[in-house]
């Protein structure tokens, strides 16, 4: 599929006119540029076909339909994205309950901060967990040998990147509770903990910070 943009800001797609952007970007499913050309990629249905199966089945005894996008217990939790974690049953809460923010090792980043400051003023969260976990490699390797490996095993090159690894686990919680809990954007009266989260008990064990 072939998509472009005329210089009247329509949009050109196979040759037929689609009309102004804003009227079709949820339709078109792409991200206008002015004079940008770009070819479309049909979804790769064979990768994904057990996830779509699945939903299928999902959707019939779906009984979420009457929540909203507020946290219903006033919870966010900042947690890694380590597939042995399921946050919400954790600390036994459902759909709805809480917001959930993943990235690699749990880190406090600019865009974790963005994302807790909407939902402290506009979707419901009065408190903030950080919870990052025990056998994490994000705690056991440092920068220099996790862009190693990628390289030495893939041939990419990721020193562009930084990981936000840590030999200092503890102090990497207490230095993202305390960021958080003076980012002069966070709404008042939030209150924001720490805790290590144990893969191999279930269990997690509050931090002072």
């Amino acid at each position: 599929m072939l998509v472009g943009t005329p210089l009247d800001g329509g949009i050109i797609q196979d040759g037929r006119r689609l009309g102004k952007p804003e009227l079709c970007l949820h339709t078109c499913g792409f991200s206008v540029n002015r004079l940008k050309w770009t070819t479309m990629s049909a979804f790769p249905a064979d990768s994904f076909k057990d996830l779509t199966e699945a939903n299928a089945e999902y959707v019939k005894s779906f009984k979420y339909s009457e929540l909203t996008g507020v946290a219903q217990r006033g919870l966010a939790i900042v947690t890694c994205m380590d597939s042995r974690i399921n946050p919400l049953s954790v600390i036994g809460m459902r759909s709805g309950d809480a917001k959930i923010l993943r990235n690699a090792g749990a880190r406090v980043t600019e865009d974790v901060l963005r994302t807790l400051v909407l939902a402290t003023y506009l979707l419901g969260v009065k408190r903030i967990l950080i919870m990052p976990h025990t056998d994490c490699r994000m705690a056991e390797n440092s920068e220099e040998e996790i862009h190693a490996t990628i390289d030495e095993q893939f041939g990419v090159n990721t020193s562009s990147l930084e990981f936000r690894t840590t030999n200092d686990q503890l102090g990497a919680l207490a230095t993202d509770v305390n960021r958080v809990r003076s980012y002069p954007l966070l709404n008042k009266g939030v209150s924001v903990g720490g805790a290590i989260y144990d893969v191999k008990t279930g269990a997690i064990t509050p931090v002072d910070c």
